[in-house]
């Protein structure tokens, strides 16, 4: 009795999914180091040092999150890459226990897990600290729940997803998508039943009562996401089409996991055993429209596809299992681990970059376009990780020229938020002051008590700069062989005699994007 119980303990389906849990998190923490901060995660940072009830391009989740890992973590690349780990480890874990509620044995819980740990999109989201590992995690929940409620038939688990929706959009409003999609599903299903119930409504009652605050920020300051999507949407998003749509859901998701979720979505609309679930293929389906429409970026769909995976993997299993072809066990996983292998330098820094750069250009494979920007030698989600503590010795290298007189007067001002939180990060080692931006949240926090008599610019173009100073001089410029392009060969102006005082030229510089 007590060496089954120990077997039983060790080998589990519930111990196995902690160890793909536990690997996929190790795995986040060898490599949290490779290359150098991400953009964004300057920009967090920024932001939890400015709590709020929201910004101009989130709610308010993460960058408390940011500020909480800074007090009791650090701030090193490890500590700051440690909950988004965290998330990706319980995400795989989530997608093992819905196969487990769908009726999925131990092969399919970790056939389900392990297809979540290779596919790239969540390999590199979990890689940084940015709202998305979080988001991911908070659909998965929302699905799980939502597995458990068609099971048990138990509406009051309502009110647990109106929670967890809730928290994930004080995290961000993404997760408005699932709840549209879970909306349309119920009115396409017997699920509908559901929309008589109470608990239900109370559940969305819940949401909107968490997510209340952040709406309250937005309408206070004139609805700032808004203009934010809409530039978005018309200077800066790449418009995907229905074709390069589908063919990034195919590569970020993994091609070895195509078969899998495509099971999924088989077993949720037209598998007699998956007539209960029919909810959550209608979901997919009417997500996957909404983004088609709107020219969505590839990886908006990642967080609805840990539900697919779960359930293809059940199909996989009973496959298996009807025809007793068990040798096909060990070779599935197999096969989807050495994918995974071959595909991870694409989603997470594991190799140098020179080595990698060769290994891209050997397999020929290029990252699904997101912006509009040009790439350089780098795909955008490494690119972002360069350049940073150049720019900011660059920058100081000019303030530290000028006489102590201008120093104390001198205000320094990034073209966008990447570069203020890189000098707001780095700065302090380098005697800076805290940058200013129009960028975001930064032109909301405005521009201090400079009044722009000094002001030393990175990243706008010599012609701006001239519109609003009449001496302007280059200090330097920034060069960066990995960067976005943009961010290299980046001039640093130093700006005296203004047109205007800075106060004044605010207005003008705002810059939601």
């Amino acid at each position: 009795m007590n060496k089954a119980f120990s077997r039983q303990f060790l080998l589990g389906g519930t111990a196995l999914l902690l160890y793909l849990a536990l690997a996929k998190l190790l795995v986040h923490l060898w490599f949290s180091s490779g290359y150098g901060y991400f953009r964004d995660e300057f920009y967090y940072l920024a932001c939890g040092e400015h709590l709020d009830w929201g910004y101009v391009d989130q709610p308010p989740l993460t960058p408390l999150l940011a500020l909480l890992t800074r007090q009791f973590l650090g701030d090193s690349l490890l500590a700051l890459r440690f909950l988004p780990a965290v998330a990706g480890a319980l995400l795989v874990l989530l997608t093992g226990l819905m196969a487990r509620e769908l009726g999925g044995g131990r092969f399919a819980q970790c056939l389900a897990a392990t297809a979540v740990i290779v596919a790239p999109v969540y390999l590199g989201i979990d890689t940084i600290f940015t709202v998305n590992a979080f988001d991911h995690l908070f659909w998965a929940l929302g699905a799980y729940i939502v597995i458990l409620i068609l099971k048990r038939q138990d509406p009051k688990l309502w009110l647990w997803f109106g929670l967890i929706a809730g928290i994930g959009l004080e995290n961000k409003i993404s997760i408005l998508f699932f709840g549209f999609g879970l909306a349309v599903a119920l009115l396409l299903t017997p699920a509908r039943k559901y929309f008589l119930s109470k608990w239900l409504w109370l559940g969305g009652l819940i949401a909107f009562a968490v997510f209340l605050p952040y709406v309250i920020w937005q309408l206070h300051y004139d609805w700032p996401m808004l203009e934010l999507l809409e530039r978005g949407r018309l200077y800066k998003n790449y418009p995907l089409s229905p074709l390069e749509f589908l063919w990034g859901q195919f590569l970020e998701m993994h091609p070895f996991n195509l078969p899998i979720w495509l099971a999924g979505l088989y077993f949720y609309l037209v598998s007699k055993p998956g007539k209960p679930y029919r909810l959550l293929g209608w979901t997919y389906v009417a997500i996957l429209v909404v983004f088609l429409l709107l020219k969505a970026k590839a990886y908006y769909l990642a967080p609805a596809y840990p539900m697919l995976l779960a359930a293809g993997a059940l199909v996989i299993e009973t496959f298996i299992r009807e025809r007793q072809w068990n040798w096909l066990k060990p070779a599935t996983v197999g096969l989807l681990a050495a994918g995974g292998a071959i595909t991870a330098p694409f989603a997470m820094p594991v190799l140098p970059v020179e080595t990698y750069i060769k290994y891209q250009d050997f397999l020929g494979i290029q990252a699904p376009q997101t912006e509009r920007h040009k790439f350089g030698k780098l795909p955008q989600g490494y690119a972002d990780m360069f350049g940073w503590e150049n720019m900011v010795a660059t920058v100081a290298k000019v303030y530290n020229s000028l006489p102590p007189e201008d120093r104390a007067k001198c205000a320094i001002f990034a073209g966008n938020y990447g570069e203020a939180g890189a000098i707001d990060f780095f700065g302090k080692k380098y005697g800076l002051p805290k940058a200013i931006s129009g960028h975001n949240n930064y032109w909301l926090w405005g521009p201090g008590n400079h009044t722009g008599e000094i002001v030393i610019t990175v990243g706008p173009r010599l012609e701006d700069v001239k519109k609003t100073f009449d001496q302007v001089e280059l200090g330097a410029t920034v060069v960066s062989e990995y960067a976005m392009p943009y961010e290299s060969n980046l001039p640093v102006f130093i700006c005296r005699k203004p047109k205007m005082s800075l106060k004044e030229l605010w207005p003008r510089v705002k810059s939601y994007i």
